[in-house]
């Protein structure tokens, strides 16, 4: 590869787990860029209220931690290049080649740390009407649903927060459950208690229709049960239904990855190429949590730095 960027440390991501383990290595005088090709502060920074990360006893929005984070990472040196990373591999002086959209790049170690993303559930009229009444954030697209007909899909966590967070707009939601609950109970307590969300449990989510102007007018399901076939009027569609790992990008590179596409790795977060580290969500067996996110980010960056101190002695 010609022009190629000499740095030290390459994180692939700019999510939680990656930004606090930037704040380590960057304050330790380790020159550190992390790559990211969409929001930064990842899925942490789309979601509304965050109620479970330690030290916020009120609560924090998702944006606010991720500014935090970022502005974190900065002040000690950090480095962050809005670009996306489309292949790594490893280089005969033991060092990992990076090809991203802002150029390439060698460095003495990486960091995975590209998360997850929304799972879709791949019927009719999902893609069609994807940001015309088909959404994945009710933080980002759910105030253009004030006093409307929304429906939500999933019986989660991050649907019963969404679905809460949308009655901030309207009286009018509908939560489609695939089987039952899989929720906390605090959650689905507080949710079955809102006057303003009705609960279908044991109806599939088959088909989203529009009208002959393209905007969204109902959903098709099937009740589970009986077999019979229901309709329900929605303006809008806000889909929850799990994530999927980012790592499109790795499916023709030497990184092991499990049946789903996780990343995999050992205790010591070292992946199947020689100097590439993992954390985070993307990580096979990872809890999803994004305290545990950040601890693991910090982690990464510490088993790196004994990981560069020892590629060092050897290369005297």
């Amino acid at each position: 590869m010609d022009d190629v960027k000499q740095i030290e440390v390459a994180m692939i991501g700019a999510g939680p787990s990656a930004l606090a383990a930037a704040v380590y290595t960057s304050r330790e005088h380790i020159d550190t860029v992390l790559f990211e090709k969409g929001v930064i502060g990842g899925l942490a920074a789309i979601t509304d209220k965050i109620d479970n990360y330690p030290g916020f006893d009120k609560g924090i929005e998702g944006m606010e931690l991720a500014t935090k984070l970022q502005n974190q990472a900065e002040r000690f040196g950090a480095t962050i290049e809005l670009a996306e990373v489309s292949n790594i591999s490893s280089h005969d002086n033991g060092n990992v080649l990076l090809e991203t959209t802002s150029g390439n790049y060698e460095a003495k170690a990486v960091l995975i740390a590209t998360g997850s993303d929304y799972k879709k559930l791949g019927i009719p009229g999902e893609e069609e009407f994807y940001g015309r009444g088909v959404h994945y954030c009710a933080t980002c697209d759910g105030a253009f649903y004030k006093d409307k007909k929304v429906i939500v899909v999933g019986g989660g966590n991050s649907a019963a927060q969404e679905a809460l967070f949308l009655t901030r707009f309207t009286k009018d939601i509908t939560m489609l459950i695939r089987s039952d609950w899989s929720a906390s109970e605090v959650l689905i307590d507080e949710v079955e208690a809102n006057e303003n969300i009705k609960i279908l449990k044991g109806v599939t989510t088959d088909e989203i229709v529009a009208n002959e102007d393209r905007k969204v007018e109902k959903v098709i399901g099937t009740n589970s049960e009986s077999g019979e076939t229901i309709e329900i009027e929605a303006d809008g569609v806000f889909i929850f239904i799990g994530l999927k790992p980012n790592t499109k990008f790795l499916q023709d590179t030497k990184v092991e990855l499990d049946e789903i596409g996780f990343i995999k790795a050992g205790a010591d977060q070292k992946t199947t190429i020689e100097g590439v580290f993992v954390s985070g969500d993307v990580r096979s067996g990872a809890t999803m949590q994004i305290a545990s996110a950040v601890g693991e980010g910090a982690t990464a960056a510490l088993k790196i730095r004994e990981y560069l101190e020892e590629k060092a002695r050897k290369a005297k």
